[in-house]
């Protein structure tokens, strides 16, 4: 875990790819949140919105076939690690399958056991999307990966999650006293590396009411997933935008990104848990 071997190798795959045109970073700037920046980063995009979040027009799935200047390494006989063609952050990788598997269906065992390959090399900030109310571009499954080694703090709002988890921990915590994102979010403790996670989502999931993943084709609602290296949580939604922002698991992270049609004047207003508040369900 040390070695961040797979990190390493998405970071020198992008110098590659970018040298080549096949990568193309994001170009953003910092917004000040005030008050809510140690629990937020919101960036504004200064590039073009790439093709794949413009809200008009065909989509051609990128991963099949997915473009070979992007290759990471092959996970399993059923996943492929690449990068993220339009990275805002550096070595933001996708775990896709290499077969077509719907981004709105159940995530299975050997996604799991693809996710947990990965992190005995190179673990971070997982996140998934199940579908367009959700945040999610592609249809084609994917699970992304933002690297962070022991000295990064995981996401902005780690702490929220951590004090979550102590909360349903704590038998004297009461739902009256739970807002309206604590109602609509579900964390579990993640012990280790070699737990089981598609018993863990599993779990979290029918605690959740999204359905049962061993009796039901397919959720009963869009949903995001985080995963840490500590804890994984599960974002119930009913909408992907809210004030001109388009929210995925990375918002409820902690990582807005705000485009020529965001209105960041309400966001510095209002605050940043307003706009997650918006789009849950």
């Amino acid at each position: 875990m040390a070695e961040q071997r797979l990190w390493k190798a998405a970071l020198e795959r992008s110098d590659e790819a970018e040298q080549c045109g096949a990568l193309k970073p994001l170009k953003t700037e910092i917004v000040s949140l005030g008050s809510w920046a140690s629990q937020f980063e919101c960036r504004r995009l200064q590039s073009h919105l790439p093709r794949h979040l413009q809200p008009a027009g065909p989509k051609p799935n990128p991963f099949r076939p997915w473009d070979p200047d992007l290759e990471v390494e092959g996970v399993g006989r059923g996943h492929m690690l690449i990068l993220n063609k339009y990275p805002v952050q550096r070595g933001h990788m996708l775990l896709i399958t290499r077969q077509w598997a719907a981004q709105t269906g159940w995530l299975n065992e050997e996604d799991w056991q693809a996710v947990q390959s990965v992190d005995q090399d190179t673990t971070g900030l997982w996140f998934f999307n199940s579908g367009p109310l959700a945040g999610a571009s592609q249809p084609h499954r994917h699970l992304q990966l933002l690297p962070r080694n022991k000295l990064t703090a995981i996401c902005p709002r780690a702490t929220w999650f951590e004090t979550r988890l102590s909360h349903q921990a704590d038998a004297q915590e009461g739902a009256a006293q739970l807002g309206a994102l604590e109602h609509s979010c579900g964390v579990r403790a993640r012990d280790s590396n070699d737990q089981d996670l598609y018993r863990l989502y599993t779990d979290l999931v029918v605690d959740l009411g999204l359905g049962d993943p061993t009796k039901e084709a397919a959720p009963r609602h869009p949903y995001n997933l985080l995963l840490s290296p500590t804890w994984m949580a599960v974002i119930l939604r009913n909408r992907e935008k809210a004030r001109g922002f388009s929210i995925n698991g990375l918002g409820f992270a902690g990582y807005l990104l705000a485009t020529a049609e965001s209105d960041v004047a309400w966001l510095e207003r209002h605050g940043p848990e307003e706009l997650l508040k918006a789009v849950i369900a």
